[in-house]
């Protein structure tokens, strides 16, 4: 028996295929890859948390390509208990040649964004950069492991 294509298992970038929709629960089929990738990169980062993936929006321009993918990250505990304080929004969405992240706290808007491109970024509520909260190093990893799986694939 052949082995399969390595190829046919790499997670496409976002700006390739159609972003999930909450309200299409068809189109999550679609991606299941990106969500798998997202869950598994915040479980390894965010150690012992455990996440579920849900998609959020399906922004599209005039010519049907997708402009950004928008998902929660919903934590749980080890235990299976829910965490909605570490619940965390990401955006990815592509900006000129490159591929940028957005990762915000989900029920404090008070607390800092990290914007990951080329280097982190931590921007407070007023969009002036900042320093990184005390339990910023995970999302912080988990920023750069997301583009770069995402970038190089």
């Amino acid at each position: 028996m052949p082995s399969p294509d390595p190829e046919a298992f790499r997670p496409q970038p976002p700006e390739l295929e159609a972003p999930p929709c909450a309200a299409h629960p068809d189109a999550i089929g679609a991606n299941t890859d990106l969500i798998r990738l997202v869950a598994a990169a915040a479980d390894l980062c965010r150690k012992p948390l455990r996440h579920g993936v849900v998609p959020l929006s399906e922004p599209m321009d005039a010519d049907g390509q997708a402009l950004e993918v928008c998902l929660r990250l919903e934590a749980r505990s080890p235990e299976g208990e829910r965490r909605p304080e570490q619940d965390l929004e990401l955006e990815i969405y592509p900006s000129g040649s490159g591929l940028n992240l957005t990762l915000a706290w989900c029920q404090d808007e008070q607390r800092p964004m990290l914007w990951q491109g080329g280097h982190p970024v931590w921007m407070d509520s007023a969009g002036s950069r900042c320093a990184p909260p005390a339990d910023g190093a995970p999302l912080e990893a988990l920023a750069r492991r997301l583009r770069a799986l995402l970038v190089n694939g």
